[in-house]
């Protein structure tokens, strides 16, 4: 089989599975789905920011102890 049909056999069937992509399973999500609201915006924000900062800390905090537990010196040259 050559580049060309291998190249056209996979575009049908992308195009195929797009075809056909609002038909089935995700075809309900697809309708529930909406533009969530200010409020519903803030609170997904507030609560990824907090998650973001929590695991970043605990992992500075970590870093902290382990490099004074182990006299870890980091020097960039």
């Amino acid at each position: 089989m050559k580049i060309v049909d291998k190249s056209a056999e996979l575009q049908k069937r992308v195009e195929n599975w797009v075809h056909g992509f609002g038909k089935g399973k995700y075809s309900r999500i697809l309708k529930m789905a909406r533009k969530p609201t200010a409020e519903e915006y803030g609170k997904v924000l507030a609560i990824t920011s907090a998650g973001i900062i929590i695991i970043g800390g605990l992992g500075f905090l970590i870093y902290y102890i382990l490099s004074v537990w182990l006299n870890i010196n980091h020097v960039v040259p």
